[in-house]
């Protein structure tokens, strides 16, 4: 197999979401250029759009006319989060802040992820949710005047930490959150560059109030998580040689990078300009011999949504691969530890699900057969790799729900193997 060419993923989800957010929040009017058009940033814009914010029909450049720190008005009807757990957890953030109840809905697997994560914190600075089935959606929060609160985590997300920071920027209050490891910080970054005091500290982030938000003008770098499945493919490759354009560098963002080069790979990463505090460069990919490793728990924050993938990776390169503290990895679009773990032994190789990861074995037979992402978009682009590297027939149920990140996935894939 043959792997070549120049390709620039679509833009970064998470600072697509970020970026409408405090756009939305600030004084004065934001320009947002590349923003990443899939369902989970449309559901982001819709929730906002029924919260007042005039949000622009998506294109190459959008501007986005703030409406304050507390402009948000009260929705009309239950706020629709699609598939989106970000857009969930940090718009309840500010909703929380809000003189307004709002309900939160979503499709069938958002209902099924917890949301008590971010009601806990949230609740303890007076804000009140109401679950109606479980701890996931339909949420109501009715929003109240915030106190200010010194959070421990106990673990690393970067929905929680950002649903606290807005909670706090939005009331005007001191927020502390700690985490156990280090999580990713586009919410940090984007808020200093927006004129706000935000302090990190290792694994700890200290926000003080704020009387506005400037508007900001944003390049959104193509997304590492995107760019992974490709840097996975060419490592994979006989030949050729393929380059990745624009894409973010943040350091919380690149651990499948530095795992990759941990298993022989031949990454290299190349930071050329910046934009909102965000590192932006090119990645440059050549075929290697890769070789077995383990992933523990202070590796994972930094790699959480590419696990999927690095698994299938290791099952078509026959290597030895274990994956350990990432339990996050069950509450995702679908739990990804099983679906995995049962989609790979669908196709023949060697797996078998941990409490907290997976386990993957050499396996010297070709990968062939059908498999499920269960409507899981990461699962789904991951087994898409696998089957062009084996250079067998794997096929994908419901192909499309990659637009949850990647419309133009499959696209972009047959055009990099055929280049």
């Amino acid at each position: 197999m043959r792997v070549s060419g120049t390709i620039r993923v679509p833009g970064d989800k998470s600072i697509s979401h970020r970026s409408l957010i405090l756009a939305a929040m600030a004084d004065g009017e934001s320009i947002i250029h590349g923003i990443l058009d899939s369902e989970d940033v449309r559901s982001t814009a819709a929730v906002l759009r029924a919260l007042g914010v005039q949000i622009p029909e998506f294109s190459e450049r959008i501007a986005v006319k703030g409406r304050g720190l507390r402009g948000l008005r009260a929705p009309r009807a239950s706020l629709d989060c699609g598939n989106s757990g970000t857009t969930t957890r940090l718009m309840a953030g500010v909703v929380a802040a809000h003189p307004f109840s709002a309900r939160f809905v979503g499709d069938a697997s958002l209902t099924r992820r917890p949301m008590k994560r971010i009601a806990e914190p949230l609740t303890y600075m007076g804000a009140q949710f109401e679950f109606e089935h479980g701890d996931g959606l339909p949420m109501t929060v009715r929003g109240v005047d915030l106190r200010s609160v010194d959070w421990n985590t106990g673990g690393a997300s970067a929905q929680v930490k950002s649903a606290i920071l807005l909670a706090g920027l939005t009331a005007g209050v001191e927020v502390r959150v700690t985490e156990k490891s280090l999580s990713r910080d586009h919410t940090e970054r984007m808020l200093r560059a927006m004129g706000v005091d935000v302090e990190n500290d290792k694994n700890q982030v200290c926000l003080r109030p704020a009387k506005r938000l400037d508007p900001l003008e944003i390049k959104v770098p193509a997304d590492p998580s995107s760019a992974a499945f490709f840097v996975a493919l060419a490592s994979l490759a006989a030949e050729g040689e393929l380059v990745l354009t624009d894409v973010c560098l943040n350091p919380t963002r690149t651990g499948f990078f530095a795992a990759l080069r941990r298993m022989g790979a031949n990454v290299q990463e190349k930071k050329q300009t910046t934009s909102a505090g965000e590192d932006i460069g090119s990645v440059r990919v050549k075929p290697a011999q890769l070789r077995s490793t383990r992933i523990t728990g202070e590796l994972v924050p930094s790699l959480i949504d590419e696990l999927p993938l690095l698994a299938c990776l290791a099952a078509a390169a026959a290597v030895d691969l274990e994956i350990t503290g990432a339990a996050e990895l069950r509450v995702k679009e679908s739990d990804r530890i099983n679906t995995v773990v049962q989609n790979l032994r669908a196709v023949g190789a060697e797996a078998e699900e941990l409490p907290d990861g997976m386990r993957v074995r050499p396996c010297s037979q070709k990968l062939s057969g059908t498999i499920d992402p269960r409507g899981d978009h990461r699962i789904a682009m991951a087994f898409g790799i696998l089957g062009a590297a084996t250079g067998n027939g794997i096929t994908v149920k419901d192909p499309q729900c990659v637009a949850v990140s990647y419309p133009r996935f499959w696209e972009d894939l047959r055009r990099v193997v055929a280049a």
